[in-house]
């Protein structure tokens, strides 16, 4: 149920005007709503039944509270949900995980306040559109050893073979851009942020392999050890043009706990 407003005409009391303006609810359905802490009058919360009504006020109804999401949202207005993603839960369904994934539990979320709601992968669905509104796409990776420089671009062809492992090829791939630089180092590890040009799958992780810092936990790029339970690689932040208003908006997500204390100088 979405909020509603109401303009009070002549003299009544609250719960016969809600019977009357509130349509498609049974009477104790509105008595619900007084209960709950849903309607106000002039814009305080008013929960008794024979609360009097005078011309002029204004009551309305409040869509009930939404149930908490299953992730952290950073950002929400209606239009654009942005969200954490939990590591080790998939964007969309694969020949393995049909029902447990992103998409799924982020419609599900949506259509607890609007059962016609929908989620768009819109980078998915019109990829060049989504492209050109994307300013940054910014993340953080927790590495084995070190990168051979401080900063630097990686920039390669990428092709995926038969087992579905993306690595680097002379001719015949697509162009893959990588930037890098350091944030911290320890004994074993280096944060970096990475920032890349084109979206390709598993880009960073077939170049940061291929520079010999494979990121920690991706044994499928060669990595020894698993320190966190997971793989070491995190989305921080995406910079994106509103596609419904035209401004900027900046989306950041925390680093996950680890990354730093895995990567503090002297570990």
């Amino acid at each position: 149920m979405q909020e509603k407003r109401y303009s009070v005409d002549e003299q009544d009391t609250l719960l016969p005007f809600l019977l009357a303006h509130v349509t498609g609810k049974s009477r104790n359905s509105v008595k619900s709503l007084l209960t709950r802490g849903q309607v106000e009058v002039d814009g305080k919360t008013v929960t008794r039944h024979d609360h009097p009504l005078t011309p002029g006020q204004r009551v309305a109804v409040l869509a009930a509270p939404r149930p908490a999401a299953p992730f952290p949202v950073l950002y929400e207005d209606g239009r654009i949900l942005v969200v954490d993603k939990p590591a080790g839960l998939l964007s969309m369904a694969s020949d393995r995980e049909k029902l447990r994934t992103a998409y799924r539990m982020a419609t599900d979320y949506v259509r607890q306040s609007d059962p016609r709601g929908q989620v768009f992968i819109v980078h998915r669905l019109d990829r060049d559109t989504w492209d050109k509104l994307v300013g940054r796409r910014g993340y953080l990776a927790v590495v084995e050893g070190r990168p051979p420089r401080e900063a630097d671009t990686v920039r390669t062809l990428l092709r995926e073979n038969a087992a579905h492992k993306v690595y680097s090829v002379r001719s015949g791939g697509k162009e893959a851009v990588t930037h890098y630089r350091t944030v911290q180092s320890g004994s074993r590890y280096t944060l970096l942020e990475v920032d890349i040009d084109t979206g390709r799958k598993n880009q960073i992780r077939a170049h940061l392999s291929e520079l010999g810092c494979p990121v920690a936990g991706d044994k499928t790029y060669g990595a020894a050890a698993d320190p966190l339970g997971r793989l070491c690689l995190h989305a921080h932040e995406l910079r994106l043009t509103d596609p419904f208003t035209g401004e900027e908006r900046v989306f950041r997500a925390e680093p996950p706990r680890g990354f730093r204390s895995l990567t503090r100088p002297g570990r």
